[in-house]
């Protein structure tokens, strides 16, 4: 709890982590963002944190964006919804441009989760892929770990105003 109100975290993987950081920062409820690094082939072993560089030559990390929400002013089921809203859900490891197990989709949450949130998740993932008809290529796990990316990767699009993104420009209300 903070400031009297009860936040939740989540962790969302699709695409180019600026884009997705730029996209959550303009909604009412999203109290805190950060960019970083989850789920990568060797989080176990690691006890270094993954560099981008590390990131882009294989260790299987996503480009992962940690939201801090308040669910009393934006529910899970209205964030995913608007996350489902700027991901390809069907793409492989592909977001755009970006292309590479670094840009794969993914939704994450920390053990013990909440069976409330995990039901949310199962509802609005079945309701995409009953409205598109077929599987989709998000994945659905605990997250194994999370490394925060490096100061110049945080709040990017801020800093670098035509830097690239695979979300419309429309879409970051820029």
């Amino acid at each position: 709890m903070e400031n009297g109100k009860e936040l939740r975290t989540i962790w969302l993987a699709g695409g180019c982590f600026w884009g997705v950081q730029a996209y959550f920062d303009q909604f009412d409820g999203v109290e805190e963002t950060q960019v970083g690094y989850a789920n990568g082939d060797d989080d176990a072993a690691r006890t270094a944190v993954p560099s981008y560089q590390d990131v882009c030559g294989g260790s299987g990390h996503a480009e992962t964006l940690k939201i801090t929400y308040d669910p009393a002013r934006l529910p899970l089921e209205k964030l995913l919804a608007l996350y489902f809203d700027v991901i390809d859900p069907v793409s492989v490891n592909r977001q755009g441009h970006d292309a590479g197990v670094q840009y794969r989709t993914g939704i994450y949450w920390e053990e013990p989760a909440d069976p409330e949130d995990l039901a949310v998740i199962r509802r609005v993932c079945a309701g995409v892929e009953e409205r598109i008809g077929r599987p989709i290529a998000v994945e659905r796990k605990t997250l194994a770990a999370f490394w925060p990316a490096e100061e110049y990767h945080q709040k990017y699009l801020d800093k670098n105003p035509g830097g690239y993104c695979h979300i419309p420009r429309e879409k970051l209300g820029r």
